[in-house]
């Protein structure tokens, strides 16, 4: 594997201005991403969550992750636009935390892994707005993109070890 410091950073120019790149020339392919993180909450704030009615809470995250995917070239000022063929979210309330997870799937010249990373932190800040009445103390934390596979990097998996304590590197 190459040392990350010696690799160049993709969005900058050879006068180290940053700069949208151009895929113009790379093919197009199926290219697919995953990524987490978690809600950490009281609780009792995740108690009020999963007692909802149909999971009223979990279901606006979900759309507002779906959403905000679509819209992250006007999130992230250098990413590009992407036809995005789907997108899935998957929000599970545990004891003191909510777990989230999105996959994104494009048929591109680019990933998307940035639209995988916006779902998920949208849609934590969607649950983070509708239980911040009773819980100002919630953290989103372990953001972070797990899979992608397509494009000419060719795929990547995170480890399973993960830095987080008690945490089996997929937000388990």
């Amino acid at each position: 594997m190459t040392d990350p410091s010696a690799r160049k950073l993709s969005h900058l120019d050879a006068a180290g201005r940053a700069n949208m790149v151009d895929v113009s020339e790379k093919a197009v392919t199926r290219r697919v991403a995953e990524a987490s993180c978690r809600l950490l909450c009281e609780p009792s704030t995740i108690a009020r969550i999963s007692s909802l009615p149909k999971g009223d809470a979990v279901a606006v995250a979900r759309i507002a992750g779906i959403q905000a995917a679509k819209r992250t070239a006007e999130w992230i000022p250098l990413a590009h636009p992407l036809p995005i063929d789907q997108i899935s979210i998957e929000i599970e309330p545990a004891r003191d935390q909510v777990r989230i997870r999105s996959r994104v799937v494009v048929t591109a010249r680019t990933g998307a892994e940035m639209e995988a990373l916006v779902a998920c932190s949208a849609a934590a800040l969607a649950l983070y707005d509708m239980v911040k009445a009773i819980d100002r103390g919630c953290v989103v934390t372990d953001l972070r993109l797990d899979s992608k596979s397509g494009g000419a990097t060719g795929d990547y998996r995170r480890a399973q070890k993960s830095p987080v304590p008690g945490d089996n590197g997929r937000g388990e």
